[in-house]
């Protein structure tokens, strides 16, 4: 499994709609998208940062997202969002609700 960890800077008084525009506008792109698994969100007391960690069957998944759909979720976002989020990706390596055990 492949995880995507994005951070971003929300703008000020936008908690609200963030969270309506990844519920109705980002999370129905990201289900149709090959290997998509799952997706948590949190966002900071404040509400002045928000952590999106997108889960993919494989890292080919991921990047094949990354290419097509990302670019419009970012447009989407683009109203909520301040600058550009930072995006790291990671090979998964435990978690108990997906039931990865870590590799030997």
């Amino acid at each position: 499994m492949f995880a995507r960890n994005i951070r971003m800077q929300l703008k000020p008084n936008s908690t609200a709609q963030f969270t309506q525009t990844l519920e109705k506008e980002v999370l129905p792109v990201l289900r149709k998208q090959a290997g998509f698994q799952d997706e948590v969100t949190f966002i900071v007391p404040g509400g002045t940062e928000a952590l999106a960690i997108s889960f993919w069957q494989s890292k080919e998944n991921a990047e094949a997202y990354s290419r097509s759909a990302y670019p419009e979720v970012l447009k989407t976002l683009g109203k909520v969002v301040e600058g550009t989020p930072q995006l790291q990706t990671y090979e998964v390596s435990n978690s108990t609700i997906h039931k990865i055990a870590a590799r030997a």
